[in-house]
């Protein structure tokens, strides 16, 4: 499923972004262009970058 349909980038692809260092909005756009368009995903790629947060503070708890 597309999150960003202005640069057609896919959840897998913000999910490895993510994995990979992202951690804001402003970085995924510099990284795979999400949310780089008209802007309507940048609740849904903050609330991807807000999970992935607490997914790694419960793995290091």
């Amino acid at each position: 499923m597309y999150v960003c349909i202005c640069a057609a980038v896919p959840e897998a692809e913000v999910h490895e972004c993510i994995r990979t260092g992202a951690r804001s909005v402003e970085e995924l756009g510099d990284q795979c262009s999400a949310g780089t368009g008209c802007g309507s995903c940048h609740d849904r790629l903050a609330v991807m970058l807000s999970s992935a947060q607490v997914a790694d503070l419960r793995s290091t708890a």
